[in-house]
């Protein structure tokens, strides 16, 4: 809305920022603009000229003067680049995330010369690509050198003067632009900063065609849009806030007529009616075409019949595999038709050019709305200390929890290093050199802020992890009962029909992920295996998991087997009931829902018709689970949001998996590290690919306000949407309609709840999809499922009432389409709420990336402890020990349980007199130390510590020389792990390897490769003599003899083979 303390997101921002950069230099060939973009002044061009920085690899570059130029640009400097708009300076090393870019930007520096440019992953922060240059521009629209703000604050002092504008909300906009030079919403003050007002025409070249799309019509909206502009404007001044005329903002009415007149231009309109003052009037024909019933007989003897007249027939699809599948497809039945690669949203004829033009979709009944854009997948709930800060507390796996201090320099023989401090019970502490962080772990898993510490030195703790490894045990033999079951039980082994199959999937309306198609070849593996399918679909919101179990089904039903799809509330079960029938409206396939929906009579039927194989798919709740429900032939079950079902249907669901396929979806993300610690007892897949238009929802924490309201509300009216509105109390429901109304009068309220009737509730929300009502106000019922292009704003009230998951869930209600999407969460105050609720709050204002839900989902963790993750009786067992310590240990009983063999790795003590360590001057902050020494800690092979000395190279530039001495002290670190080495030692110009008992090692090939360097001194040790030639050449020949002694190992295992 204009004048909203609001700015655009920093990716739109770069994006038209981008757009206008290109129009300058004449590489945007075709622009498409809806009227009120148009209207707005934007950055002049030469600001966003003197803004523009370009960067070609061989030229020299003044970093400090870079530096200062991103900054002026609107980046923030950060330790490590996570989002849009940051840079970080590492060395030689400089990473920039510029706002229009898929991935972040990284240079490399010789001196002052750019030695390379690539760009990096966000998440693994690897290098994927080199390019040959960048052009940095701003990112933000409204830009400010300190000049700038000068003329600015002088003029906006001048305004209050004026008009009166109060002391304090004077002062907060001048603090605001002293202080950080930008603050949402001002935008809105442009031209108190700039002298020049520029809009997009002022960009546009005098020989660019402007094409103004039905100029009646564009004229309305600008009336329509100057009215609103008109009105905001008015509450402005009303308010006493610091606000410019419209004038200053945007072109004027007859500044567009104007605009309209300049040629070369063109005027489209729909009526036949000569423009006035047109040079030239051109009449085409353009008629519809008829349907084609969805199927592709019906269109080919149609296309025949066009040809016959002398029309050229030409298929738009709109993917280069659609063009590919249609081609073949006219192979198969002798036709010979142009495909083109593009999009029209339906087809048409042009008579006089004797062409017809068919859209794909018109042919496969669908429409292709959007496709989702590659993504980095991300490391899911990936662990460690890039987080971690004072207070924060840690588990040792041998001295339990503890608090963390800090790190600290103590002095060790070797010239000290660096240590984490640990705080225990009664006031110990614990110092962990960074070698021993393998054996750390942030703890989180209980609501408590405070768990109890752990005494040094007691058996407390030796206690605590006895419970739980019992505990797991108890749980562990229930899965694998289960597992058992289903290991033994016979799976339908599915027949493949390839053909139908394929045709089926080209009918999804979406271009898919590669995460989305690894889920449905996982499924439909399974359903073909040799054992009852039992897989967990996990994604985010609106992320396309329902087009996975769609596949399932309906191989299931070719199969003339019969599924079951159960679903949390009944208003997700009416949801699914439209988008499987509109899924599979073109093929045989009879859906129903038994909910309370419907009246008793219909259930009935519906019961009948599935008893005797008439129904192939069946939606509900719960209700599906009862006694009445019988099926002819139940092959497939697939459950919606599992974990919000209660404990006895739960256990009905518990026996089904050793029965049938079953097939849980769950926008509830499982952490990996759980995940691996069930592998094999339970399959995952998980989708992680947002669609590529898709914005990440703007989330703001605010006071319950009248006014913003108001405005919220408006701003989604004025763009055609709807509204949600939830309060999650039905007592006062209708005193908050009647609030609501008194806001706005002029907006349709439609109130729904779960202690309505059902014919009622069923009435309110078929008319909030039918675009009946505009503002829906209901309660947390529309939780789970509802999938409403059109609602893109949504209010929860007293959100600090609400789980993290639970705001989670109904924030995304919203922005499930390409529009931007807003969630305002109202509370009382800050001082009306709880701590544990501010910081859900804060989780989740801060999280609003696409994809969060993982991040959430930890966080929730900590928050909030485990839940029933595992099961109630579990959550107490994972406090006493923190989530990922109890992962482990349930991963280890699993596979013991199952006769596998647990590997406990061998702890080598190392003193060569050499200190390997990562100096601050290579890597300055501490979390990201901390985090690729764990890293370093935790390889179990060669090839890792390859990769991550490739990392630390990519990432912060050549490593120094005590960087160096570590890899080279990790890799003789792992050769004796493999050996059973359990101390090395320097003595006196030799080192002395003591072996441990249960070293693999043979002692005859000890002696065998005996000789002047290597001496045998008994059973359990040997000596290697240096030359005192330095630390490279000293541990070159440590290496080189633990290398023979580890091959001795690989040849045994290569003669066994």
């Amino acid at each position: 809305m204009p004048y909203e303390p609001l700015s655009p997101l920093s990716e739109v921002s770069g994006e038209r920022l981008d757009i206008l950069h290109r129009l300058m230099a004449g590489k945007c060939p075709f622009l498409i603009v809806p009227i009120e973009a148009a209207l707005q002044y934007l950055m002049p061009r030469a600001v966003l000229k003197n803004l523009t920085y370009p960067i070609k690899r061989g030229e020299q570059v003044d970093r400090e003067l870079l530096e200062l130029c991103l900054v002026d640009n609107g980046f923030v400097r950060a330790h490590m680049i996570e989002e849009r708009g940051q840079f970080s300076s590492r060395g030689d090393i400089l990473d920039i995330y510029l706002s229009s870019h898929v991935n972040p930007t990284r240079i490399e520096f010789f001196g002052d010369e750019v030695e390379s440019i690539r760009y990096f992953d966000v998440v693994s922060q690897i290098s994927i690509e080199e390019i040959e240059r960048i052009e940095i521009l701003p990112v933000r629209e409204i830009c400010l050198t300190d000049s700038q703000c000068a003329r600015g604050v002088e003029r906006i002092l001048r305004y209050a003067r004026e008009n009166d504008v109060g002391r304090s909300r004077l002062n907060e906009v001048i603090e605001k632009i002293n202080g950080l030079k930008s603050f949402p919403g001002i935008e809105t003050l442009a031209s108190f900063f700039y002298d020049e007002k520029e809009s997009l025409f002022d960009y546009l070249s005098q020989e660019t065609l402007v094409v103004w799309d039905d100029s009646e019509l564009i004229q309305e909206k600008c009336d329509h849009f100057y009215g609103l502009v008109e009105e905001e404007y008015g509450r402005c001044i009303a308010r006493g806030d610091i606000a410019v005329p419209p004038s200053e903002l945007y072109l004027g009415s007859d500044d567009i007529s104007k605009k309209m007149q300049v040629d070369p231009h063109l005027t489209l309109n729909t009526l036949k009616l000569a423009e006035a003052g047109a040079g030239q009037t051109h009449q085409v024909e353009v008629t519809m075409i008829p349907a084609f019933q969805n199927t592709v007989e019906h269109f080919m003897t149609t296309a025949e019949k066009w040809q016959n007249q002398g029309m050229e027939v030409v298929v738009v699809a709109p993917t280069k595999g659609h063009v590919q599948r249609l081609n073949e497809l006219l192979v198969e039945h002798e036709m010979s038709l142009v495909v083109e690669q593009g999009q029209i949203s339906s087809g048409f004829r042009l008579p006089e050019l004797h062409k017809v033009f068919v859209a794909e979709h018109e042919i496969f009944g669908r429409v292709h709305k959007h496709r989702y854009r590659r993504k980095p997948r991300s490391q899911i709930f990936q662990r460690g200390f890039k987080d971690l800060k004072e207070g924060d507390f840690l588990v040792h796996v041998d001295y339990g929890i503890g608090k963390y201090l800090g790190t600290k320099e103590i002095q060790t023989g070797v010239g000290g290093g660096e240590f984490l401090e640990i705080l225990y019970d009664e006031d110990q502490k614990l110092y962990i050199p960074m070698e021993g962080l393998a054996y750390i772990q942030k703890y989180s898993g209980g609501g408590d802020d405070n768990p109890p510490l752990n005494k040094l030195g007691g058996t407390q703790w030796k206690r605590q992890k006895k419970k739980v490894k019992e505990s797991i045990r108890e749980m562990a033999e229930s899965l694998l009962k289960i597992y058992a079951a289903r290991e033994l039980a016979q799976g339908l082994n599915y027949s493949a029909e390839p053909v139908i199959m394929q045709e089926f999937a080209d009918s999804f309306e979406y271009v898919e992920t590669e995460d989305q198609m690894n889920a449905i070849e996982d499924v439909l593996n399974d359903l073909g295996g040799d054992k009852p399918m039992d897989r967990l679909i996990c994604g985010d919101v609106g992320y396309g998991k329902t087009e996975v179990a769609m596949r399932a089904v309906f191989k299931a039903v070719l199969n003339k087997k019969q599924v079951a799809v159960l679903v949390p509330t009944t208003i997700l079960a009416q949801q699914h009931l439209n988008t499987f029938r509109e899924r599979f409206q073109t093929y045989p396939v009879n859906v129903e829902m038994i909910s309370r929906f419907r009246t008793p009579k219909e259930q009935r039927e519906s019961l009948k018709k599935l008893k005797e194989g008439k129904l192939d798919v069946v939606i509900g709740t719960h209700r599906l689970l009862s006694k009445d429900v019988q099926f002819k032939d139940l092959g497939l079950v697939v459950i919606d949001e599992e974990q919000r079902f209660g404990v006895r249907h739960k256990e009905q669901l518990k026996k089904l998996r050793s029965e049938v396929d079953i097939l849980t979806l769950t926008a509830t993300p499982i952490p990996r590290t759980l995940n691996f610690s069930l592998m094999g007892i339970r399959d995952m897949s998980v989708i992680e690919t947002p669609p590529s238009d898709r914005l990440a929802v703007k989330t703001y924490i605010r006071k319950f306000d009248e006014e913003l309201i108001r405005e919220g509300i408006l701003r989604e009216l004025d763009r055609n949407g709807q509204i949600y509105f939830v309060h999650n109390k039905v007592r006062s429901i209708h005193s908050m309609a009647g609030l609501l109304r008194k806001i706005v009068p002029e907006v349709r309220i439609g109130i729904a709840h779960g202690q309505m009737q059902e014919r009622m509730l069923e009435s309110v929300m078929r008319q909030f999809i039918d675009n009946e009502i505009d503002l829906l106000l209901c309660t947390s019922i529309i939780e789970s499922g509802l999938d409403i292009p059109t609602a893109n704003t949504i209010f929860i009230n007293r959100a600090d009432q609400f789980g993290l998951a639970q705001l989670y869930q109904l924030r995304g209600r919203v922005g499930r389409y390409k529009h931007q999407a807003y969630a305002y969460l109202l509370i009382p105050g800050t001082m009306a709420i709880s701590s544990d609720a501010r910081k859900r709050l804060f989780a989740i204002e801060e999280m609003s990336e696409l994809g969060a839900g993982f991040q959430l989902a930890t966080r929730d963790m900590e928050i909030r402890g485990t839940g029933n993750m595992l099961g109630r009786n579990q959550s107490g067992r994972i406090s006493a020990v923190g989530f990922d310590l109890y992962c482990q240990m349930l991963e280890e009983t699993i596979k013991e349980m199952k006769g596998e063999k647990v590997e406990h790795q061998i702890e080598t003590e190392i003193d060569l007199q050499v200190k390997g360590f990562i100096p601050n001057s290579y890597i300055a902050d501490l979390n990201q130390r901390l985090e690729i020494y764990r890293r370093l800690q935790s390889a179990v092979s060669l090839a890792e510590l390859v990769v991550l000395n490739k990392e630390l190279d990519d990432r912060y530039g050549k490593p120094p020389e005590e960087v160096e001495k570590l890899f080279a002290l990790l890799e003789i670190k792992f050769y004796c792990r493999e050996l059973h080495v359990t101390h090395a030692r320097w003595i006196g110009g030799e080192v002395t390897l003591t072996v441990g008992m249960d070293t693999p090692l043979d002692s005859s090939k000890i002696v065998s490769l005996l000789d002047q360097r290597m001496k045998l001194l008994s059973e359990s040790r040997i000596t290697i003599r240096l030359d005192h030639s330095g630390w490279r050449e000293n541990l070159r020949i440590v290496k080189q003899v633990l290398v023979k002694l580890w091959k001795t190992l690989n040849d045994d295992e290569a003669k066994n083979n």
